[in-house]
C-alpha cells in the first residue's frame, strides 16, 4: 500500500518492525537465487515500527564485507551488538550443541549430573582465589571454586560411582588469549577407575561431540606420549603434532667436537638440540640474526642460535660456526641425523636440560607460525593425543620448595612411592592430559584415596600436619571411612568450543567475556560498592602508598 511504502522510506538500520501483507510469487526478473525466499515476496499492506534504533557505534551486518571494524573494547562495551554478527551467533549455537552432546553421552553412560557449591572453603590450587567476604562470619571468607576437585572426590566416598558436571570455575590470574577469570569446565569422576577407563570415557565423549558438531569421525584410541617423550620430541607438554620439525638431540653427534660451547654444555650434563625447518635453507644471514636476537635470546631466554643452511641449489652446507671451530664432519653428521635436504634449515641450541628442550620447543612453534602451519581452522586436522606420566612435583627456584604439577590429590606411581621422601623430583604421577593441536583440552589423574598416602604427599609439599588438617581436614576425614579408588578428568569447555569454531580467542565463544584486565566494559564490572555494604561485610578500604583512597 502507499501508506506502507511511506513508512518503509523512514526505516533505518536495526529498526525493529512488523509487516503485515500478502505472500505472493516474485517476478522472474526480480528473483535472487542466493536468497532462501527467491521465489516469493510479501506485498506489504501495513508497516509498523516496533522500536527505532539510534545510529550504531559500529556497523553490524549479516554480510561480512559490510561489517565495520571496531576495537575490542568497543565491541565488548556493546556486546549485544557484536553478538548480532553471524559468526558470533553461530558460536553461541555451536556451544549449545556441545552442551547437549556432552549431556547425552554421559547420560547414556550412566553418569549422574551433580551440582557442587560455588561458595566454598579456600584451598589454593596454584592460582589466586576469588574471595567472597562473609557478612555473618566477620573476618572470614568463602572462595569461588578453581575446580570442584575436593567435592567430587567426596562424592566418590559417598558412593556416587559416576559423576559429571558442567560448572563455572574461577581463577584470579593474569589473562591471555586462551584464559578467562571465569570459565566453564566439564568435570568427570569415577570410582574404581584406572587410566584406561578414563581414556576410553574421554575418547568416547570427544568422539560424540565431534560427530555431532562437525560430522567428523575422529580416530580412537588417541596416540600416547609420556611427559618425558613429549618434552624431548616437541619441547612441550602439549605438543602440536600437525607438522613435523621434531626436536633432535645432537649431544652424541657433537661429543668431543672441539667447539667449546658444545663441549662445555655436554660435559655439564646439558644437551645440544636442533630442528629441521623445511624450505628455509635460503634464509638470509640478517633474518637469522634477527631470529637469534629477537626470539631465541629475548623471548625464549636462550644463549644463542647456531644454524646450518642447505641452499636450494644443492651447494655445500653453510654453517654459522667456522669450520676450523666446528668441523664439517660434525655439521654433516647433524644434518644427516635430522634428514635435512637441499633447501632446508637446521637450527641448533645448547644449554642445560630440560630447559633447552622447552626453549627449542618455543622456537619450533615460532618457525611453524612463520610457515603458516598452526592457523586456527574449523575443519581439522584433529590431532588428538594423550600425555601421561607427569612428574608428581616440580621445584620452584623462587620459593625454594616443591609444588604439585597438577594438584596435591594426584596419586603417585606405586613403583615410585619409596622415592617420595628422598627423591621427590623423580616421582611420577598417575596424571594425564588430553591434547589437541597444541592445546590442552583437559587434564586429570587417578586420585589418592588413602589418608596416609595423602599426608605423605602433603609432607613432600612442605604442608605439615597442622596445616593439612586446617586446609584439607574434611577430605582426610572422608578418606578414613572406606574411600574407594577413584579417578577423573576435567575439560575446558570454552577451549573445546574455540577449537571447533576455529576461533582465535576464548572471547569469541563466551557470550559475555572479560578483557585482559579482567573487566567487563558493558556493565562496568568490577565496580565500587556503597560504603554501607562494605561496613556490613566488616571491610575497610585502605589508602594506597600515595595516601589516595581507592575510587
Amino acid at each position: 500500500s502507499a501508506e506502507a511504502a511511506r513508512a518503509a522510506e523512514a526505516l533505518k538500520n536495526e529498526f525493529v518492525i512488523s509487516v503485515r501483507g500478502r505472500v505472493a510469487g516474485r517476478a522472474v526478473e526480480a528473483r535472487n537465487t542466493s536468497l532462501p525466499t527467491a521465489d516469493i515476496e510479501v506485498i506489504a499492506d501495513d508497516v509498523v515500527v516496533l522500536n527505532a534504533s539510534d545510529p550504531l557505534p559500529f556497523m553490524v551486518s549479516v554480510h561480512e564485507e559490510r561489517q565495520q571494524k571496531a576495537s575490542d573494547e568497543m565491541k565488548l562495551k556493546y556486546r549485544y551488538l557484536d553478538l548480532r554478527r553471524p559468526e558470533l551467533r553461530d558460536n553461541v549455537l555451536l556451544r549449545h550443541r556441545v552442551y547437549q552432546a556432552t549431556r547425552r553421552f554421559f547420560d547414556r553412560e550412566s553418569f549422574v549430573e551433580v551440582e557442587t557449591p560455588i561458595l566454598m572453603k579456600s584451598t589454593p590450587e596454584g592460582a589466586r582465589d576469588y574471595l567472597v567476604p562473609s557478612r555473618v562470619h566477620a573476618g572470614k571468607f568463602y572462595a569461588l571454586p578453581q575446580s570442584p576437585q575436593t567435592y567430587k572426590q567426596i562424592l566418590m566416598v559417598a558412593g556416587l560411582d559416576r559423576y559429571f558436571q558442567i560448572c563455572k570455575c574461577f581463577r584470579d590470574e593474569d589473562l591471555r588469549a586462551d584464559r578467562q577469570p571465569e570459565f566453564t569446565q566439564i568435570d568427570v569422576e569415577m570410582t574404581f577407575a584406572d587410566e584406561e577407563l578414563v581414556y576410553q570415557t574421554t575418547e568416547g565423549m570427544l568422539a560424540e561431540i565431534w560427530k555431532d558438531v562437525k560430522g567428523v569421525d575422529i580416530q580412537t584410541p588417541f596416540p600416547r606420549l609420556t611427559y618425558d617423550q613429549a618434552i624431548r620430541r616437541y619441547g612441550s607438554d602439549k605438543p602440536d603434532t600437525r607438522f613435523g620439525m621434531e626436536i633432535e638431540d645432537f649431544s652424541d653427534v657433537f661429543e668431543g667436537c672441539g667447539f667449546r660451547v658444545f663441549d662445555s654444555v655436554i660435559e655439564s650434563g646439558g644437551a645440544v638440540v636442533g630442528i629441521r625447518v623445511p624450505g628455509m635453507g635460503d634464509l638470509g644471514r640478517g633474518q637469522l640474526d634477527k631470529l637469534d636476537k629477537n626470539i631465541v635470546r629475548s623471548k625464549l631466554g636462550g644463549g644463542g642460535l647456531i644454524h646450518f643452511r642447505l641452499p636450494s641449489d644443492g651447494s655445500e652446507v653453510n654453517s654459522s660456526v667456522k669450520s676450523e671451530i666446528l668441523g664439517n664432519d660434525f655439521v654433516q653428521a647433524a644434518v644427516d641425523r635430522c634428514g635435512a635436504e637441499a633447501g632446508d634449515l637446521v637450527l641448533v641450541m645448547a644449554g642445560p636440560a630440560p630447559k633447552i628442550f622447552h626453549q627449542m620447543g618455543g622456537l619450533r612453534l615460532h618457525m611453524a607460525d612463520d610457515l603458516g602451519l598452526r592457523k586456527a581452522t574449523d575443519d581439522g586436522p584433529w590431532n588428538f593425543l594423550w600425555v601421561t606420566d607427569f612428574p608428581l612435583l616440580e621445584w620452584d627456584e623462587e620459593t625454594d620448595r616443591y609444588y604439585a604439577m597438577h594438584h596435591p590429590f594426584t596419586s603417585p606411581h606405586e613403583a615410585d612411592m619409596d622415592r617420595l621422601e628422598d627423591e621427590p623430583a623423580a616421582v611420577r604421577s598417575r596424571a594425564y592430559d588430553v591434547v589437541l593441536n597444541g592445546n590442552e583440552l583437559g587434564g586429570g589423574s587417578i586420585r589418592i584415596h588413602r589418608p596416609d598416602v595423602q599426608r605423605q604427599v602433603f609432607r613432600a609439599l612442605g604442608i605439615d600436619e597442622e596445616e593439612a588438617q586446617s586446609r584439607f581436614g574434611f577430605l582426610l576425614d572422608a578418606f578414613r571411612f572406606g574411600a574407594p579408588p577413584h579417578g577423573g578428568i576435567a575439560f575446558g569447555l570454552d577451549r573445546i568450543v574455540m577449537l571447533l569454531a576455529g576461533a582465535q580467542s576464548l572471547r569469541d565463544v563466551i557470550v559475555f567475556p572479560k578483557t585482559q584486565s579482567a573487566s567487563e566494559p558493558m556493565v562496568s564490572s568490577p565496580d565500587a560498592v556503597d560504603a554501607s555494604q562494605l561496613e556490613e561485610l566488616h571491610i575497610q578500604l585502605i589508602p594506597d602508598e600515595n595516601g589516595q583512597e581507592p575510587e
